[in-house]
């Protein structure tokens, strides 16, 4: 069967109509197409050249923190297009311009003067602390990573301070030091929280990696400090350095069979906020009892589940671990918590050296929420698992040491 290949442009072509719909859930489809087509061929014949979006249509709808922003569409629109965009402090929210098209396969060496935010040295040591766990930061190397601790600023929040707003085109990405904040998302005029950041973590990455307003408003509830970097640092060498992992890892996303219920698109937002990490024989990967904070796919080898339980069944082996499963490659584990909201119900060792995508708990929460479905019915299968062994599921309903 020969190869269909895709014409170039026709990807984000129907992004572009298929953000508008959603946006204006016209109640003729058909009629909306025409015209909508219609205006933006009248758009590429002034501009003699075609648009990668609509002219003033929103951006690609993202995930996570990226979603789609209400475009201007009152009559000063055309008055703006020869005004100048003014440029952003580093607390300003950007103002709305059009989508750049940006790939980092293309892009030539580096000509824009390096982003430097002067530190104290127990500055410095606060920042590369709080950025230590941070998945996008893992694949760097040590003179990318420079670039961005140098690049990146410190902002102090205070209680009920907006970080960011939902719509607002992103300017900048956060790097948690310390502080609570609420996830707020509004829709239907109705806002809700959606989940909680407590002194870690991090967020606004994936509006400034798809170019997408802002889907969420932060919020802080406490009285925090934040490392910013700058949306041009940050897609000049992340998103940079993410198209060399996504080469790496998209094949393999695509191969495993939790993910298969995702659009292509969603599993592209997984492999840029997943990442890799490997461990030798033995070692212990989560522990039973603790909190969870991260979700792991195995990329090679094989990862040992044990589990102590406290059924009367298995008093008499003690304290001993029981191994309850075995996961190789394209299997995921530890995801359990994470669903549950609880702590971790059993161990996961190493078996010989093995290689992890991991993804870290605000991602998983963002981005697997198709998934849960099939995920939830797993813990029916655990639970069967342990009457089979133990007589009892207690150890799912109740965790710890």
């Amino acid at each position: 069967m020969s190869h269909i290949q895709i014409p170039p442009g026709l990807t984000e072509l129907l992004q572009g109509y298929t953000v508008e719909v959603l946006r204006q859930q016209p109640p003729d489809l058909v009629d909306f197409a025409v015209d909508y087509f219609t205006r933006l061929r009248e758009a590429r014949a002034q501009d003699h050249s075609p648009p990668a979006a609509p002219p003033s249509g929103p951006r690609d709808l993202g995930l996570g923190l990226g979603l789609v922003a209400d475009a201007d569409a009152d009559s000063e629109s055309e008055e703006d297009e020869d005004l100048e965009v003014p440029i952003p402090t580093r607390f300003d929210r950007r103002v709305s311009v059009c989508a750049e098209t940006y790939n980092p396969d293309e892009e030539e060496e580096d000509t824009d003067p390096r982003v430097i935010h002067p530190k104290t040295d127990e500055q410095r040591c606060r920042l590369q602390e709080a950025c230590k766990d941070i998945l996008l930061f893992k694949n760097l190397d040590q003179e990318q990573l420079s670039q961005v601790l140098d690049a990146m600023f410190e902002r102090i929040v205070k209680v009920d301070e907006h970080v960011i707003d939902q719509g607002d085109d992103g300017d900048n990405f956060y790097v948690i030091e310390r502080g609570t904040y609420d996830i707020l998302v509004t829709k239907d005029k109705q806002t809700r929280s959606v989940g909680q950041y407590d002194n870690r973590g991090s967020f606004g990455e994936l509006a400034l990696m798809y170019n997408t307003p802002r889907a969420a408003t932060i919020v802080a509830t406490s009285e925090g400090s934040l490392w910013g970097l700058d949306r041009v640092t940050f897609r000049r060498i992340i998103v940079r350095n993410n198209a060399k992992k996504r080469k790496m890892f998209e094949s393999f996303i695509e191969s495993v069979p939790l993910l298969k219920s995702l659009e292509v698109s969603e599993r592209m937002k997984i492999v840029d906020v997943i990442g890799e990490k490997n461990y030798k024989n033995g070692e212990r990967i989560i522990t039973q009892g603790e909190k969870a904070d991260s979700f792991y796919i195995i990329e090679s080898g094989e990862v040992s589940i044990l589990i102590k339980s406290k059924t009367k069944a298995n008093k008499d082996t003690g304290n001993q671990e029981v191994e309850i499963a075995r996961c190789r490659k394209g299997q995921y584990f530890g995801e359990l918590a994470l669903v549950t909201n609880k702590p971790r119900a059993a161990s996961a060792y190493a078996v010989g050296d093995v290689k992890c995508l991991v993804m870290d708990v605000q991602a998983f929460e963002r981005l697997l929420g198709p998934c849960m479905d099939i995920m939830k019915r797993n813990i029916s299968h655990y639970e069967e698992q342990l009457v089979k062994m133990f007589g009892s599921s207690m150890d799912l309903i109740d965790p710890g040491q």
